[in-house]
C-alpha cells in the first residue's frame, strides 16, 4: 500500500480528483465517480505508476539524459521543478515534433542511445 505520508501528500495535491470525461483508456484507472459527475482516480493505481516511474528514472545513470517532455500548461511547472532538482532536461511548452530525430531541427537533442530503457512486450505500465 501507499505510505501513510504519502497518502497525505497525494490527498492534499488532489491527485485523486480527475475529470467528468473519461477516455476508454483510463477507465481502468477511474476508483468511482462523484455525484457531481467528476471521476475519482484510484489512488493505489497511481501509486503503482509512480513507483514504476522512479524505478525507471533511478536506473539512469545520468540524469541529464532524462528529457521529461509536458506541453500542458497544468504541468508544466511541475516539469520544470522536477527537473531541476533531479538535473534532467525539461521540455516544457510546445514540443517541436523532430526534436529526438531530426538533425537539421534548431531544437534537436541527441538520444542516449546506451541509455534507452524498453520493456519487454506485454510489461508496459506493469510495477
Amino acid at each position: 500500500g501507499i505510505p501513510g505520508t504519502d497518502v497525505e501528500k497525494m490527498l492534499a495535491a488532489q491527485v485523486h480528483i480527475g475529470t467528468k470525461n473519461c477516455d476508454a483508456r483510463m477507465a481502468s484507472y477511474v476508483f468511482g465517480r462523484r455525484p457531481d459527475g467528476i471521476h475519482v482516480i484510484d489512488m493505489d493505481k497511481t501509486w503503482q505508476k509512480i513507483v514504476l516511474a522512479a524505478r525507471m528514472i533511478a536506473a539512469i545513470e545520468n540524469p541529464a539524459d532524462i528529457a521529461v517532455v509536458c506541453s500542458r500548461p497544468y504541468g508544466q511547472r511541475a516539469t520544470l521543478k522536477f527537473c531541476r532538482y533531479i538535473g534532467a532536461t525539461a521540455i516544457a511548452g510546445r514540443y517541436v515534433p523532430g526534436t529526438f530525430t531530426n538533425r537539421i531541427n534548431p531544437h534537436f537533442m541527441e538520444p542516449p542511445h546506451d541509455h534507452l530503457q524498453r520493456l519487454p512486450r506485454g510489461q508496459a505500465g506493469r510495477p
